[in-house]
């Protein structure tokens, strides 16, 4: 058995804190059920340290020359990719996804980091046009101590994602990553303090999830919170951050709509849709899953997609010809019973997968539904899960509505060969980013984030940094 590389603790104001005189939570491996480690959680003085640390960690890192702050992201990035296979293996454990999968993760988020490092230098105003001997200036400074509350889906990119743009920016930060996964996030951060970070300026802690979003936001000290994670807990947070004006970015969740057209190339679509659908056992906030298809390939596409179901091979993600490992955890494979088996009762057709593999583990076979009612749960709520739905239309005003139904808008796909119909069904659909003939969503310099209830702001690109930064106008006569 591989050895779990990490050492879950509390790491404030440039203390790691174990588990004595703290209560603990028990770290999983999804794929067998055994206890990696145990994982203290803050107390409400341990939280009141990270506020103080982040309180003076903020002027201090605010005042650190632009080329110091460069080389601290710039040399966390390098160790990112030193560190590769244990930062990996250790997100594998926790997690669950395939080796091969965290190790893409570690690339990218190693990539975003970098780009910040260089966003440090391009943080450009502007000077306005006024008459001789006077000048007006608009120029970003940073936000102030921020919060940062991570999923457990991506355990690697999420902490770097938030932690970089901010760091970029100016701020300090207080970062609370899953319990689920929490070795992995504090390998993240270690790369940062190692290559340079004053440890005032950033935090991570772990505790119950209500009870540490519930003392941060209220604190004076923080003026910026950053969630990614599901729409209900999105709107109680917001609510939280309405009674002290603080500045959110919400990331929340989607139910990908995949408008597939007769003239598309159905081989590529269906290699295209597939890899994506299964990546990371669908746990994915852009993970495409209606799968809106023009009636006359309806049916082709629903064999090919099936076809690519049953030969995936799911397993432990350390082994490496598994293809899909498990579900994050014991609540995502009682949630695909739920969901599927409410679509089943209401005439869904089963054309792949619709059960769970092995006795041990939380792993759940890739599944494919067709016909499925808009009345059943499936249609209208988030499965994140190994889960796709075919829905047949025949009119592009039918494909239209059906994408925008819901009230997620945070990514959309679109298969067509016809450059006018792309340009038409991109215009309409409401989302924060739509894919034509592709399913990449991320890139280090493109804003990620969504609409409606999807959320509002953006991470990566220049606009991940303008997050954490406020606009100041100076006139001086």
């Amino acid at each position: 058995m591989t050895a779990y590389p990490a050492r879950p603790a509390l790491f404030i104001d440039g203390h790691w804190l174990s588990g004595e005189g703290r209560a603990t939570h028990q770290v999983v491996n999804p794929a067998t059920g055994a206890v990696l480690a145990e994982l203290p959680l803050a107390t409400t003085a341990d939280l009141d340290a990270a506020l103080d640390a982040a309180a003076r960690g903020y002027p201090l890192w605010r005042a650190t020359s632009v080329d110091e702050k460069a080389a601290v992201l710039a040399g966390a990035a390098r160790l990112m990719r030193e560190r590769v296979e244990m930062i990996a293996t250790t997100a594998t454990l926790e997690q669950g996804k395939p080796l091969a999968e965290a190790r893409a993760e570690l690339a990218y988020s190693a990539a975003l980091v970098d780009f910040y490092a260089g966003e440090v230098r391009r943080n450009y105003g502007r000077v306005l046009t006024r008459p001789t001997g006077q000048r007006s200036l608009v120029i970003h400074e940073p936000v102030g101590p921020s919060l940062a509350l991570c999923p457990w889906n991506f355990p690697i990119l999420n902490p770097a994602r938030k932690l970089a743009p901010a760091l970029a920016a100016g701020c300090s930060m207080i970062i609370k990553p899953p319990e689920e996964a929490p070795g992995t996030s504090i390998l993240v951060l270690q790369c940062f303090i190692d290559a340079g970070l004053p440890v005032s300026v950033a935090s991570m802690v772990f505790g119950v999830p209500d009870t540490v979003s519930r003392h941060l936001i209220a604190s004076p000290v923080i003026r910026k919170i950053s969630f990614t994670g599901s729409v209900p807990v999105g709107k109680h947070l917001m609510r939280l951050a309405a009674d002290g004006a603080k500045r959110t970015t919400m990331e929340l969740g989607g139910h990908g709509p995949v408008i597939v057209w007769d003239d598309c190339d159905i081989e590529k679509t269906v290699t295209m849709v597939s890899a994506f659908k299964w990546r990371n056992a669908g746990q994915v906030c852009v993970s495409p899953t209606r799968l809106i298809v023009h009636e006359a390939i309806a049916d082709r596409f629903a064999a090919a997609m099936a076809q690519r179901a049953k030969g995936l091979t799911v397993g432990p993600g350390l082994d490496a010809a598994t293809q899909m490992g498990p579900l994050a955890n014991p609540r995502r494979p009682l949630a695909m019973e739920s969901l599927i088996g409410d679509a089943l009762a209401q005439g869904a057709t089963l054309l792949a997968g619709g059960e769970r593999v092995g006795s041990t583990g939380n792993f759940w076979a890739p599944t494919l539904l067709a016909d499925v009612p808009l009345s059943a749960r499936l249609m209208n709520e988030e499965p994140f899960g190994p889960v796709a739905l075919i829905h047949r239309v025949s009119t592009m005003e039918g494909a239209i509505a059906e994408a925008n139904r819901l009230p997620f808008g945070l990514a959309a796909y679109l298969f067509t060969e016809n450059a006018r119909t792309a340009n038409l069904m991109a215009d309409a659909v409401e989302s924060g980013m739509v894919g034509i003939n592709t399913m990449a969503m991320s890139a280090a310099d493109s804003p990620f984030g969504g609409v409606k209830d999807s959320g509002h702001g953006s991470e990566d690109g220049p606009e991940g940094m303008r997050a954490f930064q406020v606009i100041k106008a100076i006139h001086q006569h």
